[in-house]
């Protein structure tokens, strides 16, 4: 170990210690014009109501609504005294926040007024995904926890109606759920739930009956399995491709990879990244894929190619979550640094980025123009000047 004059130090690991020393390093740094928070930041969605704000989940137990281009804090939602996890918006005219927290409970807020609405307790452990689904004429809001369950609520009268667990194969904690954009009908959602386990699994929900989809196995077209099996550990996030006719299902995973499970193939893999480490946040824009976790970076891949095309180098811990603004010309990554920064998704910008730190990597470095400095003397008593000199 080494030895340290700081309190703070006393109980760490030379590893431990220097990566504290690297990470306070980094933190000053201005790369995707960062909004620094006094919290971790766990999760962000987007705002309905702005082109260019969020809601962000926050470590001290509050939904913070940020406008990125401010960089200001529009409104904070607080009434968890544990960190929350996860952060949706839906209800009658997409008016209300939800957020699940460590607490155990849903909470909700008029998104306008932030009145706190109705508290829904049922998980016996952590909240970790939650998510608002119209089913038929209702509201209802689907929430996934540590205790392995999925519950489906009725927003109107706050019940449940339904608890999914997978009866076949052990579910571990929940860590992501999903409507299919193409399977869904207005009178039964196919939702998708990811969680610790390498399992992807599906449900067709309505509003009477809930069952978990069979999924026909590649090895035998003739059998039906009981789950989506394409990760070796934990499945973080779940995301479908709307800019695509068939809507893939990309996925990113503790595995160190993202994945684009085809449709047309029974969600068999159709493109494989390799991030390189646990992967927790995915992002799709019709030309570029974004993926970013542990390993602290952003990285833009080239969707044509599939090749790593610019790393963006700016936050100093855990990226937990991406969100893409501006009908894909910008995205927005949230990290447990407690900093927002906001990224231009433009082949120019990462040409620049590229060509820097290559210029770095070279030991190339710029030259700063000087700016003329204004002289001590008039243009008069400098004419004077050198008419003496010239004597």
């Amino acid at each position: 170990m080494r030895q340290s004059t700081s309190t703070g130090h006393f109980f760490q690991s030379d590893a431990e210690q220097a990566q504290a020393e690297r990470r306070a390093a980094k933190a000053g740094n201005t790369n995707g014009s960062p909004i620094v928070l006094k919290s971790k930041l766990l999760a962000a969605v987007p705002d309905p109501s702005g082109s260019s704000s969020l809601l962000v989940a926050e470590s001290t137990g509050s939904v913070r609504r940020v406008d990125v281009d401010s960089g200001t804090t529009k409104h904070i939602f607080k009434g968890p005294s544990a960190p929350v996890t996860c952060v949706a918006v839906g209800g009658p005219a997409n008016g209300t926040v939800f957020a699940g927290s460590w607490d155990k409970d849903i909470w909700s807020w008029d998104l306008e007024s932030r009145t706190p609405g109705r508290r829904f307790s049922g998980h016996s452990d952590f909240v970790k995904a939650v998510l608002c689904a119209k089913i038929g004429s209702k509201d209802y809001l689907v929430s996934g926890g540590a205790d392995k369950k999925i519950i489906v609520w009725d927003l109107e009268s706050g019940s449940r109606i339904h608890t999914l667990q997978d009866k076949t194969v052990p579910m571990m904690a929940i860590q992501n759920l999903v409507i299919d954009p193409l399977e869904s009908s207005t009178e039964a959602i196919v939702l998708v739930s990811a969680s610790s386990d390498p399992h992807i699994r599906r449900w067709r929900v309505s509003a009477t009956a809930a069952e978990q989809i069979q999924e026909t196995s590649s090895q035998e077209p003739n059998s039906v399995q009981p789950t989506i099996l394409e990760h070796e550990t934990t499945v973080y996030k779940l995301f479908f491709d709307t800019e695509g006719e068939d809507a893939d299902l990309w996925t990113a995973s503790g595995d160190g990879t993202a994945k684009c499970l085809s449709r047309q193939k029974g969600f068999k893999p159709d493109d494989t990244i390799k991030h390189g480490d646990h992967v927790r946040a995915i992002a799709v824009t019709e030309q570029w894929l974004i993926t970013a976790g542990r390993d602290e970076d952003v990285k833009v891949w080239d969707r044509t190619s599939g090749k790593l095309y610019c790393t963006l180098e700016g936050h100093f811990n855990e990226v937990t979550d991406l969100v893409i603004l501006d009908a894909g010309k910008r995205v927005t990554s949230v990290s447990i640094d407690g900093t927002i920064r906001t990224w231009l998704l433009h082949k120019t910008e990462f040409d620049r980025i590229n060509k820097e730190r290559q210029e770095k990597a070279d030991g190339i470095v710029k030259e700063v123009p000087e700016e003329p400095s204004e002289g001590l003397m008039t243009a008069e008593e400098e004419a004077e000047l050198a008419a003496l000199m010239d004597e």
